[in-house]
């Protein structure tokens, strides 16, 4: 036990990793919004349409999640992002060179796909497969230095789009992929191969699940409702964010109170870091639903006064941060780290499908209901991911019911 407690998280691997983190999502995800105008001028696209092959991408990606899921489980997170490294940079190029429309879908399908290998769902089975009693903390730590991802390469991508053409500018992401990613995810690899031979020889390494087998089924149909759920509201105003703000009439003041929200992610993390170490996972994952309905709520309440969308861009950004890292840690504090990548395959499999419908759906209500009645319509499915999670709490209380039936007999 005292080995266990004194267990320390695999500190070079965070920060090679969160390094490799950074650049997957700021090159596969966060720079497309500044890349979009330059790729739609010139395949003769309008902007809807442009995003609309984004968010097909994501579903695509999405739909592929639970069988890359199994491939982590089967051949180790390190070998499967190091495949994926090649396959994003080969996608990015291919993007590059892509001569009409028809081959840019598909190579951005290609790379959103490609994207599931390289990001979190894989990074979080990585730090589990490399030392799995500490993998909570790991997981925190590495949140934390990946959400300077889009601080760091909006500034980059629209430094390097300002003197070159999108194409190039993918070319420079493919080689970033090939020269520091593919490198450190092929050392990484080496770490859980090592990890599983002594996992192998030490069993008590694993982390067992807290709940019993027979609420497992229900538990995780809820937590992948909660989440999903989460990840539809996320999503749906991270796109739309400056629009909403401005139909509420904010103005000019609209783009600084969202430039908040970033840092606000990083803040949570911090704190999280900081004081909530002690606290249950699930009770985090109760805290980052409550916040992002409660935000919604407060801009609904507040608008159009700037101090109340500052406390939203705050809260919201608190959330969301949140909800990153229980995303990784909830399903390994519920269900252990057996079999963990498959589950957040599963679990990715449907977040994507869900969110990547969220943007379109808040556009057609904002057209069609206007923006108060789309805040309330977010907020109310926020709502029903914080009961997910409530749920989730009373059946971990709930007697297991195979210790019943053993009392029965010996009564």
């Amino acid at each position: 036990m005292t080995m266990i407690s004194t267990e320390r998280p695999p500190v070079a691997a965070i920060l090679a990793l969160g390094l490799t983190q950074i650049i997957g999502y700021g090159s596969l995800y966060y720079s497309f919004s500044i890349l979009a105008p330059g790729i739609a001028r010139d395949l003769k696209w309008s902007s809807k349409w442009i995003f609309g092959a984004l968010s097909a991408g994501l579903l695509i990606g999405g739909l592929a999640a639970p069988a890359m899921g199994k491939w982590i489980d089967r051949f180790g997170a390190g070998r499967v992002m190091t495949a994926g490294s090649a396959i994003a940079a080969a996608a990015l190029v291919a993007c590059a060179f892509a001569s009409g429309k028809i081959a840019f879908v598909a190579a951005l399908i290609a790379l959103e796909t490609a994207s599931n290998l390289v990001q979190y769902g894989a990074a979080f089975a990585l730090l589990v497969q490399i030392r799995p009693k500490v993998a909570q903390r790991s997981i925190t730590y590495l949140t934390l230095i990946a959400g300077f991802a889009s601080t760091i390469f909006w500034p980059i991508t629209t430094a390097l789009n300002a003197h070159m053409s999108w194409q190039n500018v993918y070319l420079v992401f493919a080689a970033l992929n090939v020269a520091v990613c593919l490198p450190i995810h092929a050392w990484l690899s080496s770490s859980v191969t090592r990890s599983r031979k002594r996992a192998s020889a030490e069993p008590a390494k694993h982390v067992e699940p807290s709940l019993s087998p027979s609420i497992r089924s229900p538990a995780f149909m809820l937590m992948v409702t909660g989440f999903a759920l989460e990840s539809f509201v996320n999503a749906a105003l991270l796109v739309h964010m400056v629009p909403v703000l401005s139909g509420l009439g904010l103005g000019a003041m609209a783009l600084m109170v969202g430039t908040l929200f970033g840092p606000s992610q990083v803040l949570s993390r911090f704190i999280n870091m900081v004081f909530g170490g002690g606290l249950p996972q699930l009770v985090l994952a109760l805290i980052s639903a409550v916040l992002l309905p409660a935000a919604l709520v407060i801009l609904i309440v507040t608008a159009p006064s700037v101090p109340g969308a500052l406390v939203f861009a705050v809260v919201f950004g608190l959330g969301s941060g949140l909800s990153s890292i229980v995303q990784g840690t909830l399903p390994l504090a519920l269900f252990g780290s057996e079999g963990y990548g498959q589950r957040q395959g599963q679990v990715l499999a449907i977040r994507l499908v869900v969110s990547s419908t969220a943007p379109f759906i808040l556009a057609f209500l904002m057209t069609n209901v206007g923006v108060f009645w789309s805040l309330t319509v977010a907020a109310t499915v926020g709502a029903i991911a914080v009961f997910a999670f409530v749920a989730i709490s009373r059946l971990a209380h709930l007697p297991d019911p195979s210790h019943l039936a053993l009392n029965r007999a010996e009564t």
